[in-house]
């Protein structure tokens, strides 16, 4: 059973950058699809970013492509979401998960989930 646990969550003002980590255990990471969620409150859990196990391959929601960058480094277990020009609607709860279908954006395709990092952007 893989588990994940996020960081690098916190206060920031609108316009500046976050990084976010994701770290696994109980796995082989190198052979996991990956991404990022968040949820606001009072909102569902809305896909982000996700990764293909090669690292190559990623994708994006269209609220958060050209400002966020999605990455892993298998020899750290770790995945990474480079969050830049942040916004106050980008406030939210951000998990990580594992993918178990690749290219997916559905919840219900992912699995392991985090108990996730908090980012709040001031205006």
């Amino acid at each position: 059973q893989v588990r994940l646990v996020e960081s690098g969550g916190g206060l920031i003002q609108a316009g500046g950058s976050l990084r976010l980590s994701c770290t696994a255990s109980g796995g082989t990471f190198s052979n996991l699809g990956m991404g990022w969620f968040r949820q606001a409150p009072g909102k569902g859990r809305e896909f982000v970013a996700g990764i293909l196990r090669d690292g190559i391959n990623k994708y994006y929601a269209d609220a958060v492509k050209g400002r966020f960058t999605i990455s892993r480094d298998n020899a750290k277990n770790t995945m990474y979401l480079q969050m830049n020009g942040l916004k106050p609607e980008d406030t939210a709860l951000y998990y990580c998960a594992v993918a178990l279908r690749p290219f997916r954006t559905s919840t219900t395709d992912f699995g392991s989930w985090g108990r996730g990092t908090q980012v709040t952007v001031s205006s």
